[in-house]
């Protein structure tokens, strides 16, 4: 194990952009910047060299495709930072509900889709869905980028108790995101059946 003093490198699929700051003195907005870039880094490492056959693949025939846990990562994670940020999704203001043609509500997001919900999620190629989670994650990574104490304390829901504030917000975006790539991932090196 490399001291902190050393010059030793991230493993494979981390972001490399890293934080600016020393381990003293890092900022919660590179904390989260590190924690959004790990997404989008292991979601690049799905995406890169899937073919759609792979890519719309169910495990069991009833599990959930790399298609869908991708969209719906892109999904939750774009809906609950405009909200946030009180801004229009990426999904809405880029189009891209009628760019995936997709049979399911536009403001769909995939939270408890049935069978035939998920299957709706079929993409001729990893292209498309590409480029939405390239503008989710940029639009995040702007948002977590001028963070700081005060903002992460605000709170953004009075349904729980205690209310759910901005950071616990992000955490549990976070939370919920590596969850889902990590399920991508997962499936992925899964053989499929024949």
């Amino acid at each position: 194990m490399a001291d902190a003093g050393s010059n030793a490198t991230q493993p494979a699929g981390f972001p490399s952009r890293g934080y600016r700051g020393s381990m003293a003195s890092m900022e919660i907005s590179e904390l989260f910047e590190d924690a959004f870039g790990r997404i989008g880094a292991v979601v690049e490492a799905v995406l890169d060299g899937l073919e759609p056959e792979k890519l719309n693949w169910r495990p069991g025939g009833t599990g959930n495709s790399i298609a869908w846990l991708v969209w719906h990562l892109c999904r939750a994670q774009d809906e609950q930072l405009a909200d946030l940020a009180g801004a229009e999704s990426v999904w809405a203001s880029g189009g891209y509900a009628a760019r995936f043609g997709f049979d399911l509500d536009p403001d769909d997001t995939g939270y408890g889709h049935s069978f035939g919900q998920v299957s709706a999620v079929q993409l001729d190629s990893t292209e498309l869905l590409r480029r939405y989670h390239e503008a989710v994650l940029e639009r995040s990574l702007d948002f977590v980028r001028g963070l700081d104490g005060a903002a992460l304390d605000k709170v953004v829901d009075k349904n729980w108790n205690p209310p759910v504030t901005a950071g616990v917000r992000l955490v549990s975006i976070v939370d919920d995101c590596v969850q889902h790539g990590g399920q991508a991932a997962y499936v992925k090196g899964l053989p499929t059946e024949n």
